[in-house]
């Protein structure tokens, strides 16, 4: 099915300076001295369209007056375009702030034409952005729904009659000429195009009709695709200084957007991400705060780089109040397949397992997350090891073994990280309580390259019924009467 969504930013001077999930204002943005873009409480002060500076400023002396910026509002439309990059690789940039989106191929991966729009809607609110949506089977058609307030239609015969009822000023060609439209009584472009094509060319040019053609799907339509940047850094300015974490997660998430696009447009996946806090700038400018996350398994969804970053930033504290983001992937990797087992793993996936070990460690700290590293030696203490999560490890070596005819003891779950000395009490260890032998001993003799262990180990169990574990040393001079008691580990 061909299918294009039409992007319109009608608001994008405005949203520049003030996007939609700050706080309105009394913003009014100028252009020779004339207003183009006003906020809700500007024009319900009386501020109009058009209206210039002078009067302006007498409604509203304390607004905020700000001069249009064609750069800002560039690299905005380029920010929007890479983050609908997730959506579709095959995205162009047309004439006045509006994007086109072949999402023909696009449209059974997101669930149809109508859960694909409110994705694309829900995307531009998250960047903070107003826009008006065209659907239609053509790209010019679906432009000229979004320039003339919205709408679908998936049809052609659809799409024909919603342009036929069209204003003939939406078509950019038209606009010289629309006092002499008017005086033929020509108002629509279903009445433009049942003019005669040669005299029409003749008095307005090619462009016209070849834009009413692509709209009516009668020439093929040929675009340029954005090509996104080859590494993915992209920063946003603040609108206030901030001071508490909690309002950067609106910055964050707009950020991610992009980072997510740009993911998907490449195939890749990120496995280190790091967003920079900037601080103020010229002579009290200080470094900016790196909050660097390390992910286990890559991953190229926002929903999980947003968890993790929310709970280190709120875990961060600011030294100084921040006024711009920059988010950055200097570690990627090529996407990985989707598994293709039959019947998913119980209990969830290796993904989810690893999400969990990452959103636990952005929480509580890398050095408080830690993982088995066991090591080949007979000695308990260097055998049990353990290391934070991110830490990568080496497979461990096979660990010792016994001769078969010799019987090992079970380990405990819990090893104390210093054995206690035990006393000694009815000629048997204390500990609470006499303790009883349950067990033969295990003999352990090792360490002769650092420090030389003799001990023998025992299974011993209290008058509570709780099994501990004991180790005896061996005394060089043999005396057994010598010898002492140590606890080392507990039995679940």
């Amino acid at each position: 099915m061909r299918l294009w969504i039409a992007l319109h930013l009608p608001r994008l001077p405005l949203e520049v300076f003030c996007p939609r999930w700050s706080a309105d204002q009394y913003t009014v943005v100028l252009e020779q001295e004339g207003v183009v873009a006003l906020s809700a409480l500007a024009q319900q002060a009386g501020v109009q369209m058009g209206m210039r500076r002078g009067g302006a400023l007498m409604l509203l002396p304390h607004a905020q007056f700000q001069q249009r910026a064609p750069q800002l509002e560039l690299e905005a439309q380029q920010a929007v375009a890479l983050a609908l990059l997730q959506f579709t690789p095959q995205l162009a940039q047309v004439e006045e702030a509006s994007l086109l989106l072949d999402v023909g191929a696009s449209l059974r991966l997101f669930g149809g034409p109508l859960a694909l729009c409110r994705r694309v809607r829900a995307c531009l609110r998250t960047l903070g952005y107003s826009a008006t949506l065209g659907c239609a089977p053509t790209a010019r058609g679906a432009w000229l729904l979004a320039r003339s307030g919205g709408g679908r239609a998936l049809k052609m015969a659809t799409l024909l009659r919603r342009i036929d009822g069209l204003h003939v000023s939406v078509l950019p060609p038209a606009r010289p000429y629309l006092a002499w439209l008017e005086g033929i009584g020509c108002l629509t472009l279903g009445q433009l195009r049942q003019l005669p094509r040669p005299g029409l060319q003749r008095r307005c040019g090619r462009a016209l009709l070849d834009m009413l053609d692509d709209a009516a799907g009668m020439r093929p339509e040929l675009y340029q695709w954005l090509q996104p940047p080859a590494s993915f850094r992209a920063r946003i300015e603040l609108f206030d200084r901030v001071e508490q974490t909690a309002a950067l997660l609106f910055g964050v998430q707009c950020l991610l957007q992009q980072l997510t696009g740009w993911l998907t447009a490449h195939q890749f996946a990120v496995q280190r991400v790091r967003l920079l806090l900037e601080h103020e700038r010229g002579r009290q400018a200080g470094p900016p705060t790196v909050i660097e996350i390390v992910l286990a398994e890559p991953t190229w969804r926002d929903a999980h780089l947003l968890r993790l970053l929310k709970e280190r930033l709120g875990r961060q504290e600011l030294d100084a109040p921040v006024i711009g983001l920059c988010l950055e992937a200097p570690q990627v990797q090529p996407m990985a397949p989707p598994s293709d087992s039959l019947f998913p793993e119980p209990g969830g996936s290796k993904e989810d397992w690893q999400r969990l070990l990452e959103v636990l460690t952005a929480r509580l700290g890398a050095e408080n997350v830690l993982q088995a590293a066991p090591l080949a030696d007979y000695r308990p203490e260097h055998a049990n090891q353990w290391v934070s999560v991110q830490q990568k490890i080496r497979a461990p070596a096979a660990r010792p073994q016994l001769p078969p005819d010799v019987p090992a003891l079970p380990r405990p779950a819990w090893l104390l990280a210093q054995p206690i000395a035990l006393l000694m009490r009815e000629h048997r260890p204390y500990y609470g309580s006499p303790l009883k032998i349950i067990s033969a001993g295990e003999r352990i003799e090792a360490g002769w390259w650092q420090s030389l262990q003799t001990r023998d180990y025992f299974m011993a169990e209290g008058a509570d019924h709780a099994h501990y574990w004991l180790y005896r040393e061996r005394p060089s001079g043999g005396d057994p009467a010598e010898a002492r008691w140590y606890l080392h580990g507990f039995f679940a």
